[in-house]
């Protein structure tokens, strides 16, 4: 397969467009071929992105924990009667956005169970009161689910509740609740959640409202090499025909407290020679994407820095408040300190660039 994958590689960097066959032969690929890749998929990165490594200064808050879904890799959400639900209400939430603005962030980022009471209004409601203390932030929250779930709760059509966002602040939308774009793994790990079509389609219409959004993968879980092909074939198509996608972000699944892991139904997460191949065939196939980040808070810090030599060019955030991840069982999720990010884009040679949430240098 050597000289093979070599005339392969040096195709994709020539301009050749992937398929998603040849994207499944790649992620497949084991022993030191995946430096290969990772190779030309950092070479690929220089020509597209250039040699900076970015990040955003950014908080989360996430509103509530009590949740009507049982996604089966989720460690966080919360059922009525359960300890530990919290719901923060306007005071709590601006005290919150006073701190963001003190930390000197550009960006909040709410995202939350969906609670049994919430409506449209709830969550316009949320983003009047970040944008009231917080006028100049860049305001990126909700994802498709929650605004199927706000269509649903309100009577509403989903293109009108993403208007409602936008008019109340909304910035750019969160590209989460995708985990995987196959039906039939989305039917093991989270059937209550929109399946893949609804999910095309609400990112479609956020994007021909010019609300923007990230995109996600969540992988490592029981997908299969196939089903991540057909995820990245699914992101590429839509950016195709929209351009809104900002960046790209693989999500490694944190198993430990998880459902489906406890089960038995899932793999103990990816692995590092996974980590590494699904930023670099990320990297390679989706040739219409500029930006392609790492999860610090998914990999830790040293597989992030891994994966900006396999083709990613940005770090995310700073965070400052996470418990997603923490629920689900990682460790030192809440703050990276853009000290320590240039620690890390300067070992590898680079430099470390501030930006806002549309990629932006500031």
């Amino acid at each position: 397969m050597g000289s093979d994958l070599k005339t392969l590689l040096d195709d994709v960097k020539a301009g050749h467009r992937l398929t998603e066959k040849e994207a499944l032969r790649l992620f497949r690929t084991t022993g030191r071929q995946v430096w290969e890749i990772a190779t030309a998929a950092d070479e690929v990165r220089e020509e597209r992105a250039g040699n900076a490594v970015t990040y955003v200064r950014n908080q989360n808050i996430n509103v509530t924990n009590l949740c009507v879904n049982a996604c089966g890799f989720c460690g966080y959400s919360k059922k009525p009667g359960d300890e530990g639900i919290y719901f923060h209400d306007k005071a709590a939430i601006q005290k919150k956005v006073s701190l963001a603005l003190e930390r000197k962030v550009t960006e909040i980022c709410t995202v939350s169970g969906l609670h049994p009471d919430f409506t449209a209004q709830s969550y316009t409601d949320v983003y009047r009161w970040i944008r009231e203390a917080a006028p100049g932030v860049h305001i990126h929250a909700g994802n498709p689910m929650e605004v199927a779930y706000a269509a649903k709760k309100s009577r509403m059509s989903t293109v009108e509740v993403l208007e409602a966002m936008k008019e109340a602040g909304l910035n750019s939308l969160c590209g989460t609740a995708a985990e995987i774009l196959v039906d039939d793994i989305r039917q093991k790990i989270c059937k209550e959640k929109i399946p893949t079509k609804e999910w095309v389609r609400i990112i479609t219409e956020a994007h021909g409202l010019g609300i923007p959004s990230t995109a996600t993968i969540m992988y490592g879980h029981c997908e299969s090499n196939e089903d991540r092909a057909a995820h990245l074939a699914i992101l590429r198509d839509i950016q195709d025909e929209t351009g809104g996608f900002t960046e790209f972000v693989p999500l490694s699944f944190i198993h430990m407290n998880t459902p489906i892991f406890r089960q038995g139904k899932a793999r103990a997460g990816a692995t590092g020679r996974e980590d590494q191949l699904m930023v670099a065939v990320a990297r390679l196939f989706l040739d219409n994407f500029k930006n392609i980040q790492v999860s610090w808070v998914k990999e830790g810090i040293k597989m992030a820095q891994l994966g900006l030599i396999a083709g990613a060019n940005d770090l995310g955030g700073t965070v400052f408040e996470e418990s997603i991840s923490k629920g689900a069982g990682a460790t030192n999720t809440d703050y990276l300190d853009p000290k320590e990010m240039q620690r890390i884009a300067e070992d590898l040679g680079r430099t470390l660039a501030r930006r806002s949430t549309l990629y932006q240098l500031l």
